[in-house]
């Protein structure tokens, strides 16, 4: 779990964005306990007798077990977490414009039906009854008449609590533990259709016995008003829940919280990808809730987030304020195509085909026999992502139907597919094996070669590719490379054909010269192919390139910190120049600090990290002292790489907070670029706060 940290020897900085005291609270109490000493009331309060379990009500058995036909597919919805936290404009005003939009902009149509409450929805203590108390300020109707609201629109109504003492915010309200069978049936009788449970102030109290605790409750409560409600274990991947999540609840948080940024994003994907076996009807590995729209992402990344998502058979919850959103965001959320791939009723989450260099290949099976195919693009620039019919799993055929899911466009393949992917992009297909593959036009894939960084003031020189991926020609085809205002390009090859059989490829030579004063940097160019097919149907085919100015360090020996990148990316927040991560801001970091040891020049990351460096082969080595920052506390792990171009000049291994400063070395003699590289340790990411320390190319 992602958690604010804390230093002996500087105050936790304000988290209210995150939910800093999960399992920190449990592991005070358990050492005060320990102790003979009494927890603190902010740490727990005293926990009252566990309530007996009221008799056994006709139907369920004393020890009732899922499936029960509830989340056959992936649960679709709402939860304002992400975009409010627990500020005030969280409220029952809020909720029922939520509850609005759903049906006014068709996402009730398109399949979201739970409107859900997240944290901070009733007041900090129960009554003198033991119940839960709605927050008067808030909702001053209280909860039921928001459940009837929402339920009267055709829609579900959820709730939130913790299978602690208290939940997560550092306000909060209180936790469901020794209190499960009275809550449930509060939430029963206000009409509650589906409950997200967290792991907060658990008081080291078994995990089973807590989530199956509440489970039965729910089932009791349930059997009484005949209304079933889904339940969401939120226990942050902690125990494995996807061990045994099924026989407990309909889904399962693997991962901690997600943040708004392409970092947290993908580092959570891939935590969830090997997960694929486990998830299916009734039961489903939940990666978390979607930022879609939340504004820390491009266009592109949140089409990532959302294809990724969808692939990976997940919850789709919105995250986003939808009364603020963008038509952008709607068109994002309301892709009915790429919610079919996620809702699909064989229930298959899709599994990893290849990953190598950042270019992802993930396939799905679908119940119609057909795959979905993401082809993903993890690195900064353009890339081409390919694979083949027969590598996702569809039979030989010799024709396939392919089905672009954001483009909408439909063609045909022999069998390759493959496209050139935007950085941080995806294309998501659906492909089938099809006898009539003859009666629609050929896939035309279009790319640019990667080309290395080119010194500022020199022309870029440029190959295009365009293959007909089809068994029919693609007619009259002609290529074109554009660029910004002033850019001069000119193709210096032929960029045409009057016919482009299947299975041959045009390759094409560019110049492309920026104005004078164009500065280092990436720019971007737009290749455009256009054909027809025998049928003559006009088609386009247009991806994007790039080209990529940068300065070499000048000679003698330069800290990473005073050197601009090419590229980098981040898990929490950007990365700091001199200072440790610290927490999403920028600049809000405190000196690096490795085991007591203080470096005045660094950088201060967060795994998954990357920085790129452009050394135009005037770079000898790269020297550093690594480690994980004295913030993260006696949490986080982390492993630091250093790579040449493509090839991996350093590794430190794995490195955990009780390593002192390692020294890494690295040679890069002859290198274009340095990437210097941090991942997490293997457990996930958990205040992976990594420090290059005194980072030094000698060029």
């Amino acid at each position: 779990m992602r958690r604010t940290p804390t230093r002996p020897t500087a105050p936790t900085p304000p988290s209210a964005h995150l939910r800093a005291r999960r399992v920190a609270g449990a592991l005070t109490a358990a050492l005060l306990c320990a102790a003979g000493l009494a927890a603190p009331a902010a740490v727990a309060a005293p926990a009252p007798a566990r309530q007996p379990a009221p008799a056994p009500v006709p139907g369920p058995t004393e020890r009732p077990k899922l499936p029960d036909g509830l989340a056959l597919t992936p649960p679709m919805g709402f939860n304002n977490w992400n975009s409010t936290h627990c500020r005030a404009e969280f409220n029952e005003a809020m909720v029922k414009g939520i509850a609005d939009l759903f049906v006014e902009k068709g996402l009730k149509a398109a399949g979201y039906e739970y409107v859900n409450l997240d944290d901070c929805w009733a007041k900090p203590e129960r009554d003198a009854a033991g119940k839960l108390v709605p927050d008067p300020v808030r909702f001053p109707q209280g909860i039921k008449a928001v459940a009837d609201y929402v339920h009267a629109k055709g829609l579900k109504f959820g709730l939130y609590s913790s299978a602690g003492t208290r939940t997560c915010d550092s306000v909060g309200m209180p936790g469901g533990l020794n209190h499960e069978y009275s809550d449930a049936e509060q939430f029963a009788g206000w009409g509650v259709d589906y409950l997200k449970y967290d792991n907060c102030n658990n008081q080291g109290v078994d995990h089973m016995l807590r989530y199956t605790t509440m489970r039965d409750a729910l089932k009791a409560a349930s059997a009484k008003t005949g209304r079933p409600i889904l339940y969401s274990l939120c226990e942050w991947g902690s125990y494995r829940p996807w061990e045994w999540g099924k026989d407990v609840g309909h889904m399962w948080r693997t991962t901690g919280d997600i943040n708004d940024s392409w970092g947290s994003m993908l580092s959570i994907m891939k935590q969830n990808l090997p997960l694929a076996k486990y998830a299916g009807p009734g039961g489903w590995n939940d990666p978390d809730m979607l930022e879609v729209g939340n504004g820390g992402m491009t266009g592109t990344e949140y089409r990532t987030h959302f294809s990724m998502w969808s692939i990976m058979a997940a919850p789709l919850l919105i995250g986003s304020d939808l009364r603020k959103a963008t038509p952008e965001t709607f068109e994002i959320l309301s892709n009915r195509e790429v919610i079919a791939v996620d809702q699909d009723r064989l229930g298959k989450q899709g599994a990893v085909v290849s990953s190598e260099g950042g270019r992802w290949v993930v396939a799905k099976e679908m119940a119609d026999g057909s795959r979905a195919v993401a082809l993903f693009n993890e690195t900064g620039s353009p890339q081409r992502v390919a694979t083949t019919a027969g590598s996702v799993g569809l039979p030989a055929a010799t024709g396939y139907r392919v089905r672009d899911l954001w483009r909408k466009t439909t063609g045909h393949t022999a069998g390759t597919l493959a496209a050139t992917v935007p950085a941080h992009g995806t294309v998501l297909l659906r492909v089938s094996a099809d006898e009539r593959w003859a009666t629609l036009p050929p896939v035309v894939e279009a790319g640019t070669d990667t080309a290395a960084p080119t010194e500022v003031g020199h022309g870029a020189e440029l190959v295009s590719t365009v293959a007909d991926l089809g068994r029919t020609s693609a007619f009259g085809l002609s290529v074109r490379l554009t660029g910004p205002a002033g850019w001069k390009i000119r193709a210096t090859t032929p960029s045409s054909t009057p016919e482009l059989p299947g299975g041959e490829r045009l390759r094409t030579g560019w110049s492309a010269v920026a104005p004078p004063g164009t500065g280092p940097g990436s720019y971007g160019l737009t290749l455009t192919a256009s054909y027809r097919s025998a049928a003559g149907q006009r088609l386009t085919t247009t991806v994007p390139a790039a080209v990529r100015f940068a300065v070499a360090p000048p000679a003698g020996v330069s800290y990473a910190s005073d050197l601009g990148t090419l590229s980098s990316a981040n898990g929490w927040g950007p990365i700091e120049k001199d200072l440790s991560n610290g927490e999403e801001p920028a600049g809000d970091g405190r000196p690096l600090t490795v085991g007591g040891q203080v470096f005045t020049k660094g950088l201060g990351t967060h795994a998954a990290s990357e920085a790129e460096y452009y050394t135009g082969g005037k770079c000898a080595t790269f020297t550093a002292r690594v480690g994980l920052d004295d913030e993260s506390g006696d949490r986080g792990t982390a492993v630091f790489e250093v790579w040449a171009d493509g090839r991996k000049a350093a590794s430190t291994g794995v490195l955990d907070n009780s390593s002192a400063a390692q020294a890494v070395s690295a040679d890069v003699s002859g290198a274009q670029t340095v990437r210097l590289v941090v991942t997490d340790g293997g457990d996930g990411v958990d205040h992976d706060h990594a420090d290059w320390g005194d980072a030094k190319l000698n060029c």
